[in-house]
């Protein structure tokens, strides 16, 4: 039967072709966005919702604990594959033969509202992404697609969700694309996710009524040797501020998993630490997405160690099991680091927030042609050498590190340095941890 439907198929003209399979995705990305951009859109308000609640109810902060042993306990009980979360679309994406289970859109969505309600400091990008892939991955079975028209929906999923909670259509269809493989982007689907991301963010915008928040990059300085060279002074520190940030929040993960062995007991051990630490630096700040550090980052001036605050209660955070996303509170990291270090080098604060902003999301992501994009999108073309500039050494500069571990290496980051195919993040650390072993045993 199947034979009988696809011989025409391939006799028909190029055009006739191509022209199908345009329309196809036109359909199929238009549904996937529309998906993604309402979950975004009613995600958004509810995350405005439950962050002016807790800006109000300073004692919530207090049932942070509590919380934790919430969403951990449901995790435990109908999270199932749910809880690798990111990375579990990633892995489907390559070819794994899991099933992303359509629960995964509440249980996020869910424990997300949970952490911010409470103030623990995480994102929201994790939960857009998780939930365009659930989401997709359900409408793939309903409509029963071929193997390869899922990987190419699960990409749809992505892009549509980064694209709906950013407000960045373009850069989301580079994120759809980019995150898969360090080094490599497969042109696929490119028109599939760029539907996708564009009907998301015009769901989200248009039908819902969703704004995106804008930030002033001010002057921006002409083009000579010296600024670029304290750009690409700048961009080395995003780009290690980045890979401490994934560093730290990998190796937290597997201390409270090796000290509290009870998921719930870790999430409440997380919690508290959290509450500790409010009061013993006295401040409040570093909790939620860090918008307000954001703002001032550009508006004004903020403390000097103001990133390194945000990575160690974003690591905490995230570290214990409580969900949300990574990348807004990396946008809060790069534009304070980039506040901090503007004075120091004779720079423009809010130019130089601006390019901290882009360039420690993609050392973390690995993705510099998105969040170039991205930078674009946010902040005008005006800056645009300086934007590439900064990604991509804040992309080198994060070396093989990043928040996916299961983000393949498609291509090294050094000539000198090479990895089997398919290896994952996770992979290339267990070789260098092997090879440090036979190093020191001889």
């Amino acid at each position: 039967m199947i034979k009988k439907w696809v011989e025409p198929i391939e006799k028909w003209p190029p055009h006739a072709l191509l022209t199908s399979y345009l329309v196809k995705w036109i359909v199929l990305g238009s549904i996937v966005g529309m998906m993604t951009g309402s979950a975004s859109a009613f995600f958004l308000y509810s995350l405005d919702y439950v962050t002016n609640l807790r800006m109000g109810s300073p004692w919530l902060l207090f049932l942070l604990p509590l919380g934790g042993v919430v969403v951990s306990f449901l995790y435990e009980r109908f999270g199932k594959s749910s809880a690798k979360g990111n990375n579990l679309i990633l892995e489907q994406i390559h070819g794994g033969t899991e099933s992303i289970p359509l629960r995964m859109a509440p249980l996020v969505l869910f424990g997300t509202l949970v952490t911010h309600l409470f103030g623990g400091s995480a994102g929201r990008e994790g939960t857009a992404v998780q939930m365009g892939g659930s989401l997709s991955e359900w409408f793939g079975k309903l409509i029963r697609v071929t193997p390869l028209d899922r990987k190419i929906l699960l990409i749809c999923g992505i892009s549509g969700g980064f694209g709906s909670i950013f407000g960045t259509p373009l850069a989301g269809t580079l994120f759809g694309l980019e995150v898969l493989a360090i080094g490599l982007i497969s042109h696929q689907a490119l028109i599939p996710a760029f539907i996708a991301s564009l009907v998301g963010n015009l769901t989200a915008t248009s039908l819902w009524g969703v704004s995106h928040a804008h930030y002033p990059i001010g002057e921006i300085p002409p083009v000579s040797f010296m600024v670029l060279v304290k750009v690409v002074a700048a961009s080395i520190l995003f780009g290690l501020a980045s890979r401490l940030f994934s560093e730290l929040t990998h190796s937290l993960k597997k201390w409270y998993s090796n000290v509290f062995r009870n998921p719930m007991v870790k999430s409440a051990a997380g919690g508290l630490i959290i509450i500790g630490l409010v009061y013993l630096i006295g401040t409040r700040d570093y909790l939620g997405l860090g918008l307000p550090l954001i703002e001032e980052s550009f508006t004004g001036e903020v403390s000097p160690f103001a990133f390194l605050g945000k990575i160690l209660f974003t690591s905490l955070t995230l570290g214990a099991g409580f969900q949300g996303g990574e990348v807004t509170p990396l946008f809060a990291i790069g534009a304070t680091l980039g506040n901090a270090i503007a004075g120091w080098i004779g720079m423009h604060a809010p130019f130089l927030a601006a390019l901290g902003f882009i360039a420690v999301f993609c050392g973390a992501t690995n993705t510099p042609i998105a969040c170039f994009i991205m930078g674009i999108e946010l902040f005008g073309g005006e800056g645009a050498v300086y934007m590439f500039l900064a990604c991509a050494i804040s992309y080198l500069f994060s070396w093989h590190s990043g928040i996916y571990t299961s983000q393949h290496i498609g291509a090294s980051k050094h000539p000198l340095l090479s990895y089997p195919p398919g290896t994952t993040l996770a992979g290339a650390k267990e070789l260098h941890k092997a090879k440090r072993k036979q190093k020191t045993s001889k």
